[in-house]
């Protein structure tokens, strides 16, 4: 019974019916919808990391993810390239919630060859806890690293998301939050050379996103 009650499925529904309990008591009163400034206002330089490429996302793509708010860029620091990509939602209500890209990147023809979640070491007080992945699409090989971001809180793990969303909305009467995604292609097949570029354009750029999310 024990390892029913623990199990993924279990903890799942859990999650989505206290979701929407809380979405249903915070409906009572208008959510406190925070304002933030637009991506698209992120530097164009990031510590040594330049932005090369201002990346497009089609009419098809918003629609699906719903997004309040999204930036596609590529950024490279001479030797290493990196995309990033955002997705801020400031609400979650009405199916307005980030697309995993565990499902998306399958999706889009990349197979998931590793995964696991990490803790990265950022340059602040504590390393924040990020999803890991290596992932396959013909002979290309890219490592992803993504998680949930509100505000000074970083969560890797979808459910854990889910649960902090039934908090502020019950604590603060708010849902916000951002999908932040990284990938850097693995030249060579080098994981330990691309971890080292990631984990550097993750430091260049950290900082700095959390002033264009609501505080």
């Amino acid at each position: 019974m024990l390892s029913f009650l623990n199990s993924r499925a279990v903890l799942a529904a859990s999650s989505l019916i206290l979701l929407q309990g809380a979405l249903m008591y915070s409906a009572i009163r208008p959510e406190s919808v925070p304002s933030s400034r637009p991506l698209s206002q992120l530097p164009a330089m990031l510590g040594s990391w330049k932005l090369v490429q201002e990346g497009l996302v089609n009419a098809e793509t918003r629609d699906v993810l719903k997004a309040d708010d999204l930036l596609n860029r590529i950024y490279a620091d001479g030797t290493n390239g990196a995309s990033l990509f955002i997705a801020a939602f400031r609400s979650q209500r009405n199916g307005k919630v980030p697309h995993s890209p565990k499902n998306c990147l399958p999706g889009n023809g990349w197979t998931p060859m590793k995964s696991e979640e990490i803790a990265l070491d950022v340059g602040g007080p504590a390393p924040i806890q990020v999803n890991r992945y290596v992932v396959a699409h013909g002979d290309e090989r890219s490592l992803v690293l993504y998680w949930y971001q509100s505000r000074d809180r970083v969560v890797a793990n979808e459910y854990a998301a889910k649960f902090w969303v039934v908090v502020d909305a019950m604590r603060l009467n708010r849902t916000d939050t951002a999908l932040v995604r990284v990938i850097v292609p693995l030249t060579n097949r080098d994981e330990e050379a691309a971890d080292r570029a990631a984990t550097d354009f993750v430091r260049s750029f950290y900082g700095t996103l959390r002033a264009y999310l609501p505080a």
